[in-house]
């Protein structure tokens, strides 16, 4: 088996220094350098221009020189995207090139020659068909989705053929949620039990992709950043880039993927919100934003590029594309006022920088800024952001005792017989000192019985088939948790599924 690690790593252009400090000593610098130290290890890595402008801003000056001499050694690809992170499916074809071709200016700044890139990352993994002609003319040879993005269906892709999208000779490259959300989920914490989980895959001729935020390992897991260390040093795990793929594997299929984000469910798709997370149908904050943001820039399609205005209105608008505030606006179950009302800020500042904008244009904007940022606090003062999140797990959510024993006869046994599982599960992993995990499975019995298990991040059901995938387990997995696979996102720590 060959596996393709790619790691994304991404911070807001005006990050607050003492963030971005923690970050950088808790998983960027450890990362970086356990890569250059370990030579056997290939990866991909996409890093977003406004991130090494924050380095170079506070001087992270050797986390610039280790991504530029491993790359230059061949061992590290690196990935076009966005420069600041915005949302694709949203923009319009001159606002994506923009942003591409920022962010390949300023990589090839920073990187030289070890900035090749074959391969393209749209940040969120979010898609749609009118992406790929544009991604193509930028000179990419491929993209990286999600796999629910093949027929938004998950555990569909045939992992020992390439993909091609119909039309185009754009590759796709789909990440596994299984083994992407294992790792990040931090329940496998060693080399070996990893192994145990993908023993069936290890002798096979496929291959495998994982694709994860690199901020996972350390910051937001602490310790995790040991079992990615342990993934490299580990003769048996094959890691290659995702460019060397076609090198092994020739058949090719032709496809055409679905509109999509690596957060995205199966009934995400089947009701057409793909997107929720950064334009909720019911979300009137996401209106506005978007309103004001399309406002902004209709005025500044107005300015004269030879105006000395131009270039700081534009440098303005570039980074107020970001998609962040949308995201921390979906209260699905993520929000922050701060961010929402930076984000609202920062456009009203570009249309501010913009020259004899009309009276009316003026109004409008501040009327969208205000209505954004009051609206944004009256939810949080009457209560409307608790119930919103407590309206989207109770969505997604659907206790396994309701599922089996609620439904008696021959049910009850099933659920008996889980709960004899998680139990010897518990045994297994206090006997190899995994007390994490241990304390995972300990915990998991006393929430299904206590119907707790429906605020769980990951279910401990999909975790049973990782753990013991044989026909039995996962022919009852198949009867008894369909309703939940369908409404499950793809990131474990995305809206709260």
């Amino acid at each position: 088996m060959k596996w393709a690690n790619f790691l994304h790593i991404y911070q807001p252009f005006d990050q607050q220094p003492d963030i971005l400090e923690s970050i950088v000593v808790q998983s960027y610098r450890p990362i970086l350098e356990n890569l250059q130290k370990n030579k056997n290890v290939h990866l991909t890595l996409n890093i977003n221009g406004a991130l090494l402008e924050l380095f170079d801003k506070y001087g992270y000056h050797d986390l610039i020189e280790i991504m530029k001499a491993v790359g230059l050694e061949g061992r590290l690809e690196f990935t076009g995207s966005a420069k600041y992170h915005a949302f694709l499916p949203f923009l319009s074809k001159e606002e994506i090139v923009n942003q591409i071709k920022m962010n390949d200016a300023t990589l090839k700044q920073y990187l030289g020659d070890a900035y090749k890139p074959q391969g393209f990352f749209p940040p969120e993994m979010a898609f749609k068909e009118e992406l790929v002609p544009i991604i193509e003319e930028c000179g990419f040879k491929w993209i990286i989705l999600d796999e629910i993005a093949l027929n938004g269906k998950t555990e569909s892709v045939d992992y020992t053929k390439i993909y091609k999208i119909k039309g185009s000779n754009l590759k796709v490259f789909f990440r596994e949620r299984r083994m992407s959300n294992l790792i990040m989920s931090a329940v496998v914490r060693s080399p070996e039990t990893l192994k145990e989980a993908m023993v069936d895959d290890l002798q096979s001729s496929r291959y495998l992709i994982t694709a994860m935020d690199g901020e996972t390992f350390g910051h937001h897991r602490p310790g995790l950043e040991k079992l990615l260390f342990d993934i490299f040093a580990t003769p048996e795990f094959n890691l290659i880039k995702i460019s060397d793929l076609p090198q092994y594997y020739k058949e090719i299929v032709e496809i055409m993927p679905v509109k999509s984000t690596w957060a995205s469910s199966p009934a995400d798709i089947e009701k057409g919100i793909q997107f929720l997370s950064w334009s909720d149908p019911e979300n009137v904050i996401h209106k506005w934003q978007w309103e004001l943001l399309n406002l902004v820039l209709s005025e500044l399609y107005k300015l004269d590029k030879n105006s000395p205005a131009y270039p700081i209105a534009r440098k303005k608008m570039d980074s107020a594309l970001a998609s962040d505030h949308f995201w921390w606006a979906s209260a699905k179950p993520w929000w922050s006022m701060e961010m929402i009302e930076d984000g609202a800020y920062r456009l009203l500042e570009t249309l501010e920088s913009i020259p004899n904008v009309a009276k009316e244009s003026i109004e409008k904007a501040n009327k969208l800024y205000q209505n954004i940022v009051s609206r944004g606090f009256n939810w949080q003062r009457t209560g409307k952001i608790r119930e919103m999140m407590q309206e989207q797990r109770s969505n997604i959510r659907i206790p396994f005792m309701d599922r089996t024993v609620g439904k008696g006869g021959a049910e009850v046994g099933v659920y008996e017989a889980f709960m004899d599982m998680f139990a010897e599960l518990e045994k297994k992993a206090r006997d190899n000192q995994e007390y994490e995990k241990a304390i995972l499975w300990r915990d998991a019995i006393f929430k299904f019985k206590n119907k707790l298990d429906i605020y769980d991040s990951i279910n401990a059901i999909d975790l049973l088939r990782i753990e013991i995938p044989n026909k039995e387990v996962e022919e009852r997995i198949e009867k008894y948790k369909e309703k939940y696979r369908q409404i499950r996102g793809g990131q474990p720590e995305q809206r709260g599924s």
